[in-house]
Parts: C-alpha cells; structure tokens; sequence
C-alpha cells in the first residue's frame, strides 16, 4: 500500500523551504523573519486591524454574538458567550492558484 502524500507544511518545514529558496539569510535570519510576520499579523488582528496581503488573503477578527446552545450529552440549554475570533479570506489570486493545483 502506497503512503498518503502529506497534507499539512509544518512551520519548520516552511522554514527549510524559505531558506533552500533564498542563499543569502541563514536559517536563523528567516526563523525570525517568519516568526516577525506571524507576531505582526497576530497583534494587528488582536486590535482590529484587518491585514491585506495582495494576491494572497485578508486576516482580520469577526465578532460572534452571545447565543444560547444545547450540551449534546444532556440536552440541556448552556449560554455561550460573546467572543471575537480570527478569520481569513483567501484572495484570488490565491484561490485561483489552489483550483489549478487539483
């Protein structure tokens, strides 16, 4: 039986490939680079700021109104509170590019 192909790029592995790519940053230099554009979309989306990224996607936060919901165990009624979560919205660029890849 044949192995699967992977289906996940583990951040370690984006960073093997960022350097193979590039012969001037070590790889170190491109560990903080990644880990610099992480912590910086991580802290604009954290205050509200949406980041747009051309051709790729748009992170930013969506507020989700409290609701009431059902343990499914019990059945009985539980309120879930008012949360903000992250979101991202491929561009398309980006999507056209993923319908090509199948």
């Amino acid at each position: 039986m044949a192995k699967a192909a992977k289906a996940t790029l583990t951040k370690s592995e984006l960073i093997d490939t960022l350097h193979a790519k590039n012969g001037t940053l070590t790889k170190k230099a491109v560990s903080e680079v990644v880990d610099q554009v992480f912590s910086t979309i991580t802290d604009h989306v954290a205050k509200g700021t949406a980041v747009n990224i051309v051709g790729f996607g748009k992170f930013h936060a969506v507020k989700r109104a409290a609701r009431t919901g059902r343990n499914p165990a019990t059945g009985a009624v539980i309120k879930i509170a008012a949360t903000t979560t992250p979101r991202f919205a491929a561009g398309k660029a980006f999507k056209d590019s993923v319908a090509r890849k199948k």
